[in-house]
């Protein structure tokens, strides 16, 4: 992967590659050409190499966004190891797993969590932990810097393993996307001729990089295409729209396009040099589109991706975006909705299922997982549910895996619902997805208290972020007498999403 798109860097390495957008007014921007990410990474893959583990081992990252964590990926990918990104608001018990699941034998994290992870890697017999800062500082830079900037590619084919993503279980336990070298390239190879992307373009990256959109869209994006990329260690509003008359893509989940709409400095002029607005990994409410429609004269670019997939689908980059869809089966890729066995007519809701060449192989470790979730005819079960207009387009109505996404990460209420119900005074509990303005879907949960017991909601929520990643923690938690049951005693959720969602 590394040398298919190390192929694509301008000619001129002195050319910048990357601008560290800084966020303070008073500190001033850092630039990285195509010659340090194409030195910075070769000295990481080579401090790798040194290790003498084996071709494929793991390497799992808990890093905050900078652009020397672009290094990294890109040295991983030399280094012919397997690249697996971790959300950096995991906590010690998520981290416990995914060590675990994985056994990389390389972690990087971030200098500040290195006393609560450090115990983690030896009791999992990590062989080595590195620190990486946002700041250029922590161990991995230190003792890379000894090493040559000049490094031989490991070859690869394209069916070896690039990169695991972590993704919900139906159980709670978090499943393991193994993807290949194949995948990511093909996937990106078709992003790039669908969405016009040239080398005179400019990325506005404020995207993390733990994620496919941020990741392997995005990054590679720019990267397949020699453009520039104006780099933001996180997302912030106004330091976009300090910077967005100098971009031409930027690429978003629906919160930080309703942010960017609350902001009055947001309009029409600062937007008339951008081509491409992309919006995924939450569903794009419709008065989202139509306002920013009107407040821009641009419409957004909504898509349909998985980390299992990368991307499925689109709205057309010359064509009709049409508020509600997620666009048409992108080139080389088959999706069909499935209602009772057989394809349904068009505009039947339905399971959709999809296989082409960026659809992973499975997930790690989960043999018997992930033969449930493929067909006979090698399809693979999205968990999503929609339907196909007459012009192919795609509308996604709901998921029948009872996935949360909220603000573009993915939720699974049985986690949260498990570590509820071992609270002091809770006696059972729900957790749903309720329609959110900014987040495309607020986690929610409902729970019934044991007899004679008070339940504090703030109480709640405050215990909850001492275990689990804040973005799995209920915005809010109400308390009922009863869970409503069906006749076979399953939580009726669609009856709670309606009560809770007003």
């Amino acid at each position: 992967m590394y040398a298919l798109l190390r192929a694509q860097f301008p000619s001129d390495l002195r050319a910048c590659a990357l601008e560290a957008v800084a966020t303070d007014s008073k500190r001033k921007p850092n630039y990285y050409t195509w010659a340090d990410l194409e030195q910075g990474s070769a000295k990481i893959a080579n401090l790798f190499k040194s290790l003498k583990i084996v071709l494929g081992s793991r390497v799992a990252v808990q890093v905050e966004k900078s652009p020397e964590a672009v290094m990294l990926y890109l040295a991983t990918l030399r280094a012919g190891l397997v690249f697996v990104p971790l959300n950096s608001a995991y906590q010690s018990s998520e981290l416990d797993y995914f060590l675990g699941n994985a056994k990389p034998a390389i972690v990087i994290c971030s200098p500040a969590n290195s006393i609560w992870i450090a115990p983690l890697t030896k009791a999992h017999q990590v062989q080595q932990l590195y620190t990486l800062g946002e700041k250029r500082d922590g161990s991995l830079l230190k003792t890379a810097a000894a090493f040559s900037d000049r490094h031989n590619c490991v070859l690869r084919s394209g069916q070896d393993l690039a990169a695991i993503l972590y993704t919900s279980g139906t159980t709670g336990r978090s499943k393991g996307a193994m993807l290949s070298h194949d995948n990511l390239y093909s996937n990106a190879l078709i992003l790039k001729k669908s969405w016009g992307w040239r080398k005179a373009d400019v990325l506005l990256h404020a995207l993390p990089i733990f994620h496919v959109h941020g990741l392997f869209v995005a990054l590679h994006g720019a990267l397949l295409s020699g453009s520039k990329m104006l780099w933001l260690n996180k997302f912030d509003p106004t330091v976009v729209l300090q910077n967005i008359e100098r971009a031409s893509v930027f690429m978003g989940v629906p919160t930080m396009y309703v942010r960017l709409l609350d902001n009055p400095k947001f309009t029409s002029r600062v937007t008339r040099n951008m081509r491409l607005f992309v919006s995924g990994s939450a569903p794009l409410l419709t008065e989202t589109f139509k306002q920013f429609e009107v407040t821009t004269g641009k419409r957004i670019l909504e898509r349909y991706g998985m980390s299992e997939t990368i991307m499925l689908t689109s709205n057309p980059l010359d064509g009709e975006r049409i508020a509600g869809t997620v666009g048409a089966a992108l080139p080389g890729l088959q999706l069909r909705v499935m209602a009772n066995d057989k394809s349904t007519q068009t505009d039947e809701i339905g399971d959709i299922q999809v296989k082409g060449l960026s659809v992973f192989s499975g997930y790690w470790q989960m043999p018997e997982k992930t033969a449930e979730e493929f067909t006979r005819d090698g399809y693979f079960k999205t968990g999503d549910v929609g339907k196909i207009d007459l012009n192919g387009y795609v509308s996604i109505v709901g998921r029948s895996k009872d996935l949360i996404i909220s603000g573009g990460f993915n939720v699974y209420p049985k986690e949260i619902e498990s570590i509820l119900d071992e609270i002091d005074g809770v006696a059972e509990s729900a957790v749903i997805g309720v329609p959110h303005r900014d987040f495309g879907e607020a986690v929610t949960a409902v729970v019934v208290a044991k007899a004679g017991a008070k339940l504090d909601e703030a109480a709640i929520i405050a215990s909850l972020k001492q275990s689990i990643a804040n973005f799995k923690v209920p915005k809010r938690i109400h308390v009922v007498v009863e869970l409503p049951r069906n006749t076979m005693g399953k939580v009726q959720k669609n009856v709670l999403r309606d009560q809770f969602s007003v």
